[in-house]
């Protein structure tokens, strides 16, 4: 077993255990991919200000999002399709955020259903991402299944209405379960640990929809039906339709603008997530961390901001808090401790962010996660 000392070196290990249409489909962006690559590799302008003789006794990285206490400013993301990189994917990296003590947030797209993640974590609060579908019948019951199952917040994404173009995807044929092409046996062949985990559960479909919509029963018919769904005529309307019909903590995912920001006040959410979608929608924009301030500066005192996208490490996470963000996701990172270890994995990742984020902050002479501010970050980099 190798030394795990980075979030790299749990994606170097999924990469040898999930099957290449998985990992590629985790680890990919739109097009050229440029956005995705600039989500991490922005960070690197940002230089911390190292400070010494400073008291670093008594640290803490606990703080609150939208209300909820957690360890550190750290979510989990939704991810879709998360219970392919390993077997009940969704219901492990929901145990480890809870162990640790951060929310977790379930995909319309995953593949536990949201009653099975509350039935495999002992009915523990987690939030839950809605996907916003032509069927409104659908999304109706979609929140209420929610609701029956305790989550403590909704997190809206507004950046799909319609698919950014994953030529990975596209050339792997990507499906879940996996089609048995000859390419994809032997590909599979190769992933033994893998294989073995699929046959020991039943959940392999898309536990939110298949046998939730009237004719959806199988991958065949879920593929027609999902390419009809997503809503391409998404307005600010439904936001206000949605949050009355939910009446909880409201978070909305995919804000890149300043205006759209200040319309997401106005409809009255919690809190918004300054994200591009993994840079898995509009190649070209700007990544996460770059859109970040502009965003803080227009509505960060009315509202809760969070920021999605590249995060790799601790360092990622104090940068972004540094930069007026309340709280910060992981998605790519959990992904890769999941398909390298399973559960034991995102722990690992977990505590590799913690410990970076914790170490870092006391170098920038801070003890405390609340004291974070641009004064940490050498002038002239933000």
């Amino acid at each position: 077993m190798p030394v795990i000392t980075n979030i790299e070196d749990l994606r170097v290990l999924a990469q040898k255990r999930v099957p290449r249409m998985f990992y590629d489909y985790a680890d990919s962006g739109s097009w050229t991919e440029s956005t995705y690559r600039a989500n991490e590799s922005d960070f690197d302008h940002l230089l911390l200000r190292q400070r010494v003789a400073v008291n670093m006794d008594n640290r803490s990285t606990r703080t609150r999002m939208i209300g909820q206490e957690v360890a550190m400013p750290v979510a989990i993301a939704p991810t879709g399709l998360t219970g392919m990189q390993h077997a009940d994917g969704e219901i492990l990296a929901a145990r480890a955020a809870r162990k640790f003590g951060i929310p977790f947030t379930l995909s319309t797209m995953s593949i536990c259903s949201i009653e099975d993640v509350a039935a495999g974590t002992g009915n523990h609060p987690f939030w839950f991402q809605l996907y916003v579908m032509r069927d409104r019948g659908f999304i109706e019951r979609l929140i209420d299944r929610a609701k029956a199952a305790n989550c403590s917040a909704l997190v809206l994404t507004l950046d799909l209405q319609i698919l950014g173009q994953r030529h990975k995807d596209l050339k792997n044929g990507l499906s879940a379960p996996p089609r048995l092409t000859a390419a994809n046996i032997l590909n599979l062949m190769t992933k033994p640990r893998w294989c073995l985990g699929m046959l020991g559960t039943r959940r392999r479909q898309f536990g939110n929809i298949v046998g939730h919509v009237k004719g959806v029963e199988n991958m065949g018919s879920l593929s027609e039906w999902t390419a009809k769904q997503f809503d391409p005529a998404l307005s600010w309307n439904d936001v206000a339709w949605i949050k009355k019909r939910w009446g909880g903590k409201l978070i909305l995912k995919g804000i890149q603008d300043a205006e759209d920001a200040q319309l997401a006040v106005d409809s009255g959410a919690d809190a918004v997530i300054v994200s591009n979608h993994g840079g898995r929608q509009l190649d070209g924009a700007p990544s996460s961390i770059s859109a970040l301030p502009e965003i803080v500066d227009a509505v960060g005192s009315r509202i809760e901001v969070h920021m999605d996208g590249g995060i790799r490490s601790g360092q990622h996470v104090l940068k972004a808090i540094a930069l007026g963000a309340k709280g910060t996701y992981i998605g790519r990172a959990m992904l890769y401790g999941l398909g390298a270890m399973g559960e034991e994995g995102v722990d690992y990742a977990l505590k590799i962010i913690h410990k970076e984020l914790d170490l870092s902050m006391a170098f920038c002479g801070r003890t405390d996660i609340g004291q974070v501010d641009k004064g940490i970050l050498l002038p002239g980099r933000y």
